[in-house]
């Protein structure tokens, strides 16, 4: 069974939910944080938008070195700007989830931070992990949105909101 288009049709479904979480953000949120322990908006809701991308990331490298990886977290300052790295991230994705790319899925991809390895995996199991990534931060941005009493879309089914429990 060939799993490049299982993966392309499961990201283009997630990407229609996770737009429309993403176009509620309220941009006079951005460093709001429901905890000191949790994630303030901006960062959470970037990472979501860029999520899609670490698909092409695990399919183009052997890994990724966390010791070594020169990363800046990317700025926002309006929900346009977000939808515009989702989009991004998913045009990314697109170029790569091709049937040609098939046999790579078996190879393993490497998480680590120096000499400590994180996790191992195929390539196959790091895209499926991504897209679990992109529905947990998801749910985790409902919580956010709940709490500041913006209606919290439907994911898989009715929210609370859409079905007026």
């Amino acid at each position: 069974m060939d799993l490049i288009p299982i993966f392309l049709k499961e990201m283009e479904k997630e990407a229609i939910v996770t737009r429309k979480f993403l176009s509620l953000v309220p941009e006079d949120k951005l460093d709001w944080q429901p905890h000191e322990k949790s994630m303030k908006m901006q960062p959470l809701v970037v990472h979501i938008a860029e999520l899609p991308a670490w698909a092409e990331m695990a399919l183009t490298t052997d890994g990724l070195d966390f010791a070594t990886f020169d990363f800046t977290p990317t700025s926002i300052s309006s929900t346009k700007e977000l939808l515009d790295i989702h989009e991004a991230s998913l045009a990314k994705t697109r170029k790569v989830l091709i049937p040609e790319n098939e046999a790579k899925l078996n190879e393993i991809w490497t998480l680590r931070m120096g000499d400590q390895i994180l996790s191992q995996e195929t390539k196959a199991e790091t895209i499926r992990h991504a897209l679990n990534q992109i529905t947990h931060h998801r749910a985790q941005l409902g919580v956010y949105f709940r709490l500041l009493g913006i209606n919290v879309p439907a994911s898989y089914g009715p929210s609370a909101d859409d079905s007026g429990f």
